[in-house]
């Protein structure tokens, strides 16, 4: 009688704890690469990362920000130059270009104007791809390198954060 007390009470308990970290890994937020993938305003964007093949990279512990440019970005490049950088023999030239949309930290939207503010108004970031860009403040707007600006911020993954831009950071030549 003692051990069945004792065992229903313990078998309850660890059923409750069991069913408490399904409901928590369910709830567990995307990751940066999710988000991208999931937005119908980014798809070529997730089409570079998977030509470039940075999906697992980005679904990886982080943490990560990542300056994501809209399928509208894209199309105000050049004529020919996102094809170019998708064919096969140019892969690394466009992991370069991904990575200068990717910054090994999180850092939200108050996190970026405080670092420009404590700067005296420019805030210098170095990305994964190398590139040196230039964060400042047109108002209440983060610009980047005075002429990409951060359309929507903060938006969270459990590796980082994704802030959507309205043009494509490129490596300087």
């Amino acid at each position: 009688m003692k051990f069945t007390s004792f065992a229903i009470p313990a078998a309850l308990c660890v059923l409750g704890t069991a069913a408490f970290a399904q409901d928590a890994a369910e709830e567990m937020p995307a990751t940066v690469a999710d988000i991208v993938m999931e937005s119908e305003d980014h798809t070529t964007l997730e089409t570079a990362v998977v030509e470039a093949e940075m999906g697992e990279a980005l679904m990886g512990e982080g943490p990560f920000t990542v300056f994501a440019p809209t399928d509208a970005a894209f199309e105000a490049l050049p004529d020919g130059a996102l094809e170019e950088a998708l064919m096969p023999e140019n892969r690394d030239r466009l992991v370069q270009i991904l990575g200068c949309h990717v910054v090994e930290t999180r850092a939200l939207a108050a996190d970026v104007v405080q670092m420009i503010e404590d700067d005296g108004g420019s805030h210098p970031v170095t990305t994964m791809g190398n590139c040196e860009l230039n964060l400042t403040l047109d108002g209440d707007m983060v610009k980047i390198n005075d002429t990409v600006t951060v359309t929507t911020a903060d938006l969270e993954a459990g590796n980082g954060v994704v802030h959507v831009i309205d043009g494509v950071l490129l490596p300087a030549m």
